[in-house]
């Protein structure tokens, strides 16, 4: 019997392709375009997303003297954090019918993203949402500027401005 011709569709269905796309979320416009990215080729390659959200606690110091309110803001931002993990896991999951890594990490976005890069190696790729606009965000800048190529995989980005079926024909 002959086998069918490989097609973009069919190439590597039921297989893992051992990708695993990273994806920094937070609820900007830019989040939806590139995790709507990121389903479609873990679906098309056969990989797998992770999602990373990072918790900034800088403005939880300023309550250091008010123990009590610091605390509130922690708390708050982590059940944010965890709400948004949940929501984009389960569109994650709908799209591309593989669960995602979920990881929360508390600090500095650009030093925890390089930390996990460094602590995971099965991580390959980095997807990032250019914000719609001038300026494309300060993650953006940062790993395409000062740090370039410091990361040590791949970074795709994709522009938030992108329409669903935009990303759909890219990808």
């Amino acid at each position: 019997m002959a086998k069918a011709a490989p097609t973009e569709d069919n190439i590597i269905v039921g297989r893992e392709s051992g990708r695993v796309f990273l994806v920094v979320v937070d609820d900007s416009e830019e989040s939806a375009a590139v995790l709507r990215y990121a389903c479609n080729r873990a679906r098309h390659t056969g990989g797998k997303i992770a999602l990373l959200y990072v918790i900034d606690m800088e403005s939880s110091k300023d309550f250091q003297h008010w123990q009590f309110v610091g605390n509130l803001i922690e708390e708050e931002a982590q059940e944010t954090a965890e709400n948004a993990l949940s929501r984009h896991a389960a569109q994650i999951t709908k799209d591309s019918g593989s669960t995602p890594d979920q990881y929360v990490r508390n600090g500095n976005v650009q030093d925890e993203l390089f930390a996990l890069v460094k602590e995971h190696p099965e991580i390959s790729i980095l997807l990032l949402g250019s914000a719609p606009g001038e300026k494309p965000g300060p993650l953006v800048e940062a790993v395409i500027g000062k740090h370039a190529g410091q990361i040590g995989i791949p970074v795709t980005i994709v522009p938030g401005s992108l329409s669903a079926q935009e990303i759909d024909r890219l990808t």
